[in-house]
């Protein structure tokens, strides 16, 4: 008679807790409320609604701690490379790109994709965005392409290399499971290979639908044969804020940023900080200069800011009611013992929504191994599991949770929802590819033999 209350108030807020991120999502595509609105308040009218008005206001703060650090580094990451923007650093690279699309539509598609692979291979998503969209934005907007699309390629490019062990979530599962991560990432390899296939050809997609848009425009709308001069002068109100005379001393700073991001050793918060602080100082070494070239990225850097707070709240909460373990535990509950020796398509299956719904950590270090422990009874190896969690990180980025994913929206001015619509069936066909060629290749078994 004791047990039933619990179990009662356990699918009680199991289902709350699907139904309030199911309401979050369906507010922002259908542009009801802004991500930041309904980030804070959806989760605070469920929470009070399963009756956790006492501690709501702890768990949110516990949310903004945890978040504050990723608050920081973005707001100086964006004004640091807003400023290298201003200066010029990445001009010579538009110049570049500019003379090898020859205005083609369809190549700039593929080098965005092909771009974003490369420079991913930082395994940071932060970076990664901030350096393909500071270099990408003017040519799309010179050429009147849709916006969406560059957002779309450059984050199903993150998403591929998101795998590499350096990148987080691969050390996660291999953490969760006791494998190694080198010997898990490496047999990953074929998937990711057929999967950055795919992204290629989501973009030679798009360059066909671009192509035949633009040739409907009047003839002077696009200007094809535009040189990376005019291309980048477009973007400016003057010359005034570039520093050609400091191109070197920017690009070192710029270098060695990113390899100490690389090497790990310092903060983030502290790396873009200093970085920051250096950059405006020997660029605009006019106090009014400095003031100025603030206040030009203040808006977007706030506004990306805000929403990781408002993600805070909205993990607070979810994490603070138990949410997330009440998600996690029903699902693994409706698992029959027939499907025990189908774990490892299960568990490839079950990632795509919940790395979605919930963090990375939740799932990997709470959710996996619950699925691992289950797959074992039926001869389910742990590293094949392991394999298998990793599917859903091609789709992963699409999260409220992630912070750079509203660095990527910010940077590119396109709406959360518009971009999550956009992507979603391009992002869920990237996962099936991982999938199928995980199956055909044996990376992990359909059936437990």
């Amino acid at each position: 008679m004791k047990q039933a209350p619990v179990i009662e108030t356990g699918m009680m807020l199991t289902l709350l807790a699907f139904l309030m991120v199911a309401t979050f999502m369906t507010l922002i595509m259908t542009k009801r409320l802004s991500a930041l609105i309904a980030l804070i308040v959806v989760p605070t009218i469920f929470a009070l609604i399963a009756g956790f008005g006492a501690g709501l206001g702890e768990m949110m703060l516990e949310g903004v701690r945890d978040l504050a650090p990723t608050g920081v580094m973005l707001l100086f990451a964006i004004l640091y490379f807003g400023l290298m923007i201003d200066v010029g650093l990445f001009d010579p690279l538009v110049k570049t790109i500019v003379r090898i699309v020859h205005g083609d539509p369809m190549r700039i598609c593929i080098g965005t994709a092909v771009m974003t692979l490369i420079v991913a291979l930082d395994g940071d998503g932060t970076t990664t965005y901030m350096i393909t969209v500071s270099a990408l934005l003017p040519l799309y907007r010179h050429m009147k392409m849709d916006v969406r699309i560059m957002a779309c390629l450059i984050m199903m490019s993150v998403a591929v290399m998101n795998v590499v062990p350096w990148g987080g979530p691969t050390t996660r599962a291999a953490l969760a499971l006791g494998v190694d991560p080198r010997a898990l990432f490496v047999s990953l390899i074929p998937a990711m290979i057929t999967t950055a296939i795919w992204v290629l050809f989501v973009a030679w997609v798009f360059g066909r639908r671009e192509r035949k848009r633009l040739a409907l425009l009047p003839a002077d709308a696009v200007d094809e044969d535009a040189t990376g001069e005019e291309v980048i002068r477009e973007q400016m109100d003057g010359d005034d804020h570039r520093r050609p005379g400091l191109f070197w001393f920017n690009l070192a700073l710029t270098l060695g940023l990113l390899g100490l991001l690389i090497g790990g050793s310092i903060p983030l918060v502290i790396l873009f900080m200093g970085a920051f602080a250096i950059a405006a100082a020997m660029n605009y070494p006019n106090l009014q200069q400095q003031k100025e070239r603030i206040a030009a990225h203040a808006g977007n850097a706030m506004a990306t800011v805000s929403l990781v707070f408002a993600a805070g709240i909205f993990t607070g909460i979810l994490s603070g009611t138990k949410m997330v373990d009440a998600m996690a535990g029903s699902v693994v509950a409706v698992i029959p013992d027939a499907l025990g020796p189908y774990m490892a398509p299960i568990t490839a299956l079950i990632s795509m929504p919940f790395t979605v719904l919930i963090s990375n950590d939740a799932f990997y270090f709470g959710m996996l191994p619950i699925l691992a422990a289950t797959g074992t009874e039926y001869g389910v190896t742990p590293m094949e599991m392991a394999r298998a969690s990793l599917v859903g990180q091609q789709i992963h980025l699409l999260s409220p949770l992630v912070a750079s994913t509203y660095l990527l929206v910010g940077m590119s001015g396109i709406e959360l929802g518009d971009h999550q619509k956009y992507i979603f069936r391009w992002a869920v066909g990237a996962c099936f590819v991982f999938m199928a060629t995980c199956l055909l290749t044996g990376i992990f078994p359909l059936h437990a033999g």
